[in-house]
């Protein structure tokens, strides 16, 4: 299922350590890397790290990614409130498509943190996909 490519569109995949986040990965490269390889963009993958309670700040490893990125690919990480930080990555990379993995929360954590697929979906001035982890 590949989407037709137009010059200059941008796709951006957030992600953390998490599965999900592996999960969208390897369905942009899956589904959209002819598209993205054919846009001239570079797939942007963002890395949004939450504000630490001590100064330590590690990364997330993007060893796996590179190996898996048959694509032209850029990084940006940012350290601060993943929700926030990814919208505002979005919006000033002008990006075309913004793409997250699933929730990993429980609804009882959801409910008091609130997903940060559900804040860029009703925040993010672009189109967003969610993919799900598969079953």
């Amino acid at each position: 299922m590949a989407v037709p490519a137009e010059n200059g569109k941008k796709v951006m995949v957030a992600i953390d350590e998490s599965e999900s986040s592996y999960h969208a990965l390897m369905w942009v490269l899956k589904n959209l890397r002819d598209s993205i390889a054919a846009s001239g963009s570079p797939l942007l993958i963002f890395m949004a790290h939450p504000f630490s309670v001590t100064s330590n700040v590690f990364a997330a490893s993007l060893g796996s990614a590179r190996v898996y990125c048959p694509v032209s690919a850029k990084t940006i990480a940012q350290i601060g409130d993943p929700k926030k930080s990814i919208c505002d990555a979005a919006q000033k990379h002008n990006i075309d498509l913004l793409v997250l993995g699933d929730t990993e929360l429980g609804n009882i954590q959801r409910f008091f943190l609130g997903s940060v697929s559900n804040y860029c979906v009703i925040n993010a001035k672009c189109p967003v996909l969610v993919v799900k982890k598969p079953e």
